[in-house]
């Protein structure tokens, strides 16, 4: 592991198609198994192919919540992204990166449990994910999907998973449809808590101290 320069910290994790470049905020937590409840939070960036990654403002909002609510995060580039190998796979491929790390994680750390976040494209792979750590009967506490792109992929038979679930959506976003989101969340059963915030657009520009501010106080209502 090496330090970066915004205080995370640089790993590479072996993926299916070769190396995935990862950060580790709170390694020190991580290390310690001390974090909230012995948990770590992963974080899954939005759509490679318009250029998402895990440098996205979303995503390190994602992370700097976690933070403050106790956990170490890690972001990473899916295959193709960065400095991660191998090409984009529609979300399958990238579902086996997202496992790649949550085994990696097991295999350094001792872990209570994991959370998942998403955003985007990012949260159709942590859905995919979170079924996929679900029906291997692992330790998904928490799952988060902010904007999910349920009019772009197929989350059918994805969700409801075992574990207390948020979504958060904007009112102006112009990249998922508000209403496709909010009626396919409505329709889960059991329903997951609903963060709408009807002034916020797909990237949440100039709302994302909103973001993390609604966010922690979700996260804090259903401990």
């Amino acid at each position: 592991m090496s330090s970066d320069l915004a205080g995370e910290t640089a790993v590479v994790i072996p993926g299916p198609e070769g190396d995935l470049e990862a950060r580790v905020m709170g390694a020190a937590a991580l290390e310690a198994g001390s974090g909230r409840d012995g948990c770590v939070a992963v974080v899954c960036h939005p759509h490679s192919q318009h250029g998402g990654s895990m440098q996205n403002k979303v995503v390190h909002t994602l992370c700097r919540t976690f933070r403050e609510a106790g956990l170490p995060s890690v972001r990473f580039n899916f295959r193709g992204v960065g400095a991660s190998a191998g090409t984009y796979d529609a979300g399958i491929g990238e579902t086996d990166d997202l496992l790649a790390v949550f085994d990696w994680l097991q295999s350094q750390h001792p872990l209570a449990g994991i959370w998942l976040a998403g955003f985007s494209f990012g949260g159709f792979v942590a859905a995919r994910g979170a079924r996929a750590l679900a029906d291997r009967g692992e330790f998904l506490r928490r799952l988060v999907l902010v904007a999910p792109a349920v009019v772009n992929f197929d989350f059918d038979g994805l969700l409801p998973v075992p574990a207390p679930t948020i979504v958060v959506q904007g009112g102006e976003d112009d990249v998922v449809a508000p209403d496709a989101v909010i009626g396919w969340a409505e329709a889960l059963d059991p329903r997951p808590a609903l963060v709408r915030m009807p002034e916020a657009g797909h990237f949440f520009h100039g709302m994302l101290p909103a973001l993390k501010t609604r966010l922690l106080a979700e996260l804090d209502a259903a401990s």
